[in-house]
């Protein structure tokens, strides 16, 4: 068995886009064809996401048949545990991705095209000037669920948080507010926050959708600094994402971006057509605008512009060869023992 992929990164963070190789999903909404790679294809994730030829960090996008009238393509996003229901720097990449790869027609710089994930349909815009290929997207309906929730975490105890859906559900706290200062707590320490966070908050509270079951679960934890985004002299604001029991995200996570900015719409912390510029550990950062939003029975719902950019970094032909024990892949163990369960 072969597989053709083309690497990718924005601001860092991995995309492994498939480009050859993988069977045809079946479904006749893409939420379907999620469950059927789920059920019938997983060992090729983890083919291309695990070791030998991944690692903790990976991420990938495997592009199917639209099933949406409305759209002109359709994505799958992939990590080291399973399947994400929306990702903003891997859709930034299928942006640069379409249009080098002729599916999407640049005419005077510009191109635009509708693009099917998980979570619903996204708008993606591409821009190239002076060499410089520039995407955005923007969001689907995006909200707080929760607002000052109050969990018990081990090791921190009585923690308050936010909870803000952006394609996928994330819990959204200061590190500070842990004792854990963003800028200066070791990397190992706030995954481990991160971590024990999630837990926590799936322990706990339930994470419901309106409309889709489906996307009906915490995604992750986003620990950020203390800067306001709506604050006055346009100062970056940093955060780290973790998700998939402690895998991290190099970019501020465009999925997250859209999360925060929702959550600082309902909190009446930005305005409509303000932007802000938010950077991952990668020291990159995407710009998110608060494009419009309106009230209804989730409260204020916003949609959120996100943009960056994205850069190749090779391309493969994997091979999964009879009789090699890895040749599905394998996560390191966390300990000798661990080998013989």
């Amino acid at each position: 068995m072969t597989l053709r992929t083309v690497d990718m990164h924005t601001a860092g963070e991995p995309v492994r886009i498939v480009e050859g190789g993988y069977p045809a999903l079946r479904g006749a909404t893409i939420l379907e064809k999620r469950r059927d790679a789920l059920a019938h294809h997983d060992h090729l994730r983890r083919a291309l996401m695990l070791e030998p030829r991944g690692h903790a960090g990976m991420y990938g996008a495997i592009p199917t048949e639209p099933c949406h009238a409305d759209a002109d393509l359709a994505v799958l996003f992939t990590h080291q545990e399973g399947y994400s229901t929306m990702c903003g720097h891997a859709t930034i990449a299928i942006g640069r991705w379409a249009v080098d790869s002729g599916q999407v027609a640049l005419t005077d710089g510009r191109a635009a095209f509708t693009l099917e994930v998980p979570c619903g349909l996204v708008e993606v815009e591409i821009l190239r000037r002076d060499g410089e290929t520039r995407v955005g997207f923007e969001s689907v309906d995006s909200f707080a669920g929760h607002l000052e929730a109050q969990v018990e975490v081990p090791g921190f105890g009585a923690v308050r948080l936010d909870i803000a859906f952006g394609g996928a559900f994330y819990a959204i706290l200061p590190a500070s507010q842990i004792g854990l200062p963003l800028m200066e707590t070791p990397l190992t320490e706030l995954v481990q926050a991160g971590v024990a966070i999630t837990n926590a908050v799936r322990a706990a509270i339930p994470i419901r959708h309106p409309d889709e079951p489906d996307l009906g679960f915490l995604y992750g934890t986003i620990l950020t600094d203390d800067v306001p985004l709506g604050a006055a002299g346009g100062r970056p604001s940093h955060n780290l994402c973790i998700f998939a029991e402690g895998q991290i995200d190099r970019s501020p996570t465009g999925s997250g971006v859209t999360a925060r900015i929702a959550l600082a719409a309902a909190k009446g912390e930005m305005k409509t057509g303000q932007s802000c510029e938010i950077r991952g550990v990668s020291g990159q950062g995407f710009t998110g605008t608060l494009a419009r939003t309106q009230a209804d029975e989730r409260g204020t719902v916003s949609r959120v512009k996100v943009s960056g950019t994205a850069h190749y970094s090779g391309r493969s032909e994997f091979v999964c060869e009879a009789g090699d024990p890895f040749r599905f892949g394998f996560e390191l163990p966390a300990r000798f023992t661990d080998l013989d369960r």
